[in-house]
């Protein structure tokens, strides 16, 4: 079993959309085998649903956005997800001190998808722009996805 954990500030816009966009994409794909979830570096929302933009964008693609409670990033995380992805670098910072230092399977989601030319995923909360951030993560969670299957 594959587990991927996407990690952003408050667990609210960026990483749960990431994490029903690739779960959407892995179930299109026939890929059983992975479990996705999200949580934030900050426990500023914990227990709360995502936020409404995010909502519609999901909603727009005919993706169900339910069941979502947002939960903050523990060091226990680190043995038990296969892929820890940061949507930018004070999310991997953070994660960073966590967990005591780097690790290969903790990086940021745009390094998956450099051609798109961002270095980080910009934060809707503050930009207003949740589809800038649907097509950044589209791009990112299909290239994770290639990823594992040619490691299949």
């Amino acid at each position: 079993m594959t587990r991927i954990l996407f990690v952003c500030l408050g667990n609210i816009c960026r990483s749960p959309m990431a994490e029903y966009l690739c779960r959407h994409l892995a179930a299109e794909r026939g890929l059983s085998q992975i479990a996705i979830a999200s949580a934030g570096t900050s426990g500023w929302h914990n227990g709360e649903d995502m936020h409404h933009g995010t909502r519609a964008v999901l909603q727009g693609l005919g993706i169900d956005a339910g069941g979502f409670c947002s939960s903050q990033v523990q060091a226990a995380d680190l043995h038990h997800y296969s892929h820890i992805i940061a949507m930018d670098d004070d999310n991997l910072a953070a994660l960073q001190r966590l967990f005591g230092g780097a690790h290969a399977h903790v990086f940021k989601i745009t390094d998956l998808v450099p051609e798109l030319g961002y270095d980080h995923v910009p934060d809707p909360w503050y930009s207003g722009d949740f589809d800038e951030t649907r097509r950044i993560l589209s791009a990112a969670c299909a290239a994770l996805l290639d990823g594992l299957q040619q490691v299949e």
